[in-house]
């Protein structure tokens, strides 16, 4: 709906106001009049029409109303596989317009094309709530005082933004991976979204082998999502899954893509982290790993994408291959960095090192402060259970 709204009134704030309205209004002729066969239909007709008569009344856009306007009885027709998708794809490339900062570009496609509610966002990109509402606020105006269209950019003007609109298929990918708040662990609409939105660039972009990275990397971790929890909710770590229950036709999918970008010339972030991810998947089970394999892939990763996130990432595999001392002493490392300080997976590690170094009570510290930093109640519950584990027998 938005970004069909988007394209009549090439104005973000308006759009927005428009299918909020279209809501509103719904909620009211709906429970009067029924329900109608096409939801999504008579909403983008709603919306779209409002936005047209607030653009009549504010008269600023007089001049281009005879090329936007549609006759008042004319219906919007039901929205299609084929049209909606490219709707989506024009507001994330108008999102990632390299007139706009990275950092806002990622945010607020997040935010406007994938429905990402402002304070994941914010943990998604590992800043403060009230930073990132502001970011947003500011990337909107820029939008609309330089003009940029509302355009799928000619393949000349692709290279420069493509790499931005990867990150934030990925990030709506993880937002739906390990949900930040609410009850489930995941959030199965956006993990759909995401995979949605990475098969059809990868279709758009055929020779550009990150978006096949990407893809295979999405597979993989859908493949396994269903055997991330029990069957009363409560979450499993990698080597507590059953593998059996593994969707295998995913799995093979993303490895004939991962052999085939690696194939043509050096990976990049995307496709090595498929590549990690696919000798997971293709262990027979989790003592079979091959970890060493693993960290030759991570140190490769972190030479050419120097994330704090990959490099504890990496820290679990150099725990695996060489103990969890050796781990730990980049852990520490770690704890130096702000862009961690609320990521709660840096103590969820820690603790885990701790434990397995028998320090039981450091461990305990570790995961409670993990457990400070999650409002997702599957977490809370397996970090909650963690607490438990390194508490004495009494």
């Amino acid at each position: 709906m938005l970004a069909a709204t988007v394209r009549v009134t090439r104005d973000l704030d308006a759009a927005e106001e428009a299918v909020q309205d279209a809501y509103v209004q719904a909620l009211q002729t709906w429970a009067r009049d029924g329900v109608p066969d096409r939801c999504g239909a008579w909403l983008t007709t709603v919306a779209r029409r409002t936005a047209l008569n607030a653009m009549r009344r504010r008269q600023t856009l007089e001049t281009k109303l005879a090329l936007l306007l549609e006759p008042e009885d004319t219906e919007m027709p039901e929205p299609d596989t084929d049209a909606i998708p490219d709707d989506r794809l024009r507001l994330i490339f108008t999102c990632c317009h390299p007139a706009l900062a990275q950092e806002a570009q990622v945010a607020l496609t997040l935010r406007l094309v994938c429905g990402v509610a402002t304070p994941d966002v914010a943990r998604a990109l590992l800043v403060a709530e009230p930073t990132m509402a502001a970011r947003l606020t500011r990337a909107k105006k820029k939008i609309a005082a330089a003009r940029i269209p509302y355009v799928v950019p000619c393949a000349a003007e692709l290279p420069e933004r493509v790499d931005t609109v990867l990150t934030v298929i990925h990030l709506l990918y993880a937002a739906g991976h390990t949900a930040h708040s609410g009850e489930d662990l995941v959030r199965d609409e956006l993990t759909g979204r995401a995979l949605d939105l990475a098969r059809m660039l990868a279709l758009l972009l055929p020779a550009d082998g990150e978006a096949a990275g990407l893809l295979a990397l999405l597979l993989i971790h859908h493949a396994r999502r269903a055997t991330r929890t029990d069957a009363q909710g409560r979450l499993l770590r990698l080597e507590e899954q059953d593998r059996s229950a593994w969707d295998r036709a995913l799995i093979a999918e993303a490895d004939r893509l991962v052999v085939r970008v690696l194939g043509a010339g050096p990976p990049g972030r995307f496709t090595l982290q498929a590549a990690i991810a696919a000798l997971h998947a293709q262990a027979p089970s989790s003592v079979d790993t091959d970890w060493p394999q693993i960290l030759s892939l991570y140190d490769e990763l972190l030479r050419i994408w120097p994330s704090p996130v990959v490099a504890l990432n990496r820290a679990v595999a150099v725990s695996m291959v060489d103990g969890p001392q050796a781990a730990l002493a980049e852990i520490e490392a770690l704890e130096h960095d702000h862009r961690l300080a609320g990521y709660r997976y840096l103590p969820a590690t820690k603790a885990d090192l701790l434990h397995r170094l028998g320090r039981d009570a450091e461990a305990a510290d570790a995961y409670r402060a993990a457990l400070a930093l999650t409002d997702n109640a599957a977490e809370q519950e397996f970090l909650v259970a963690r607490v438990s584990s390194t508490q004495p027998a009494s």
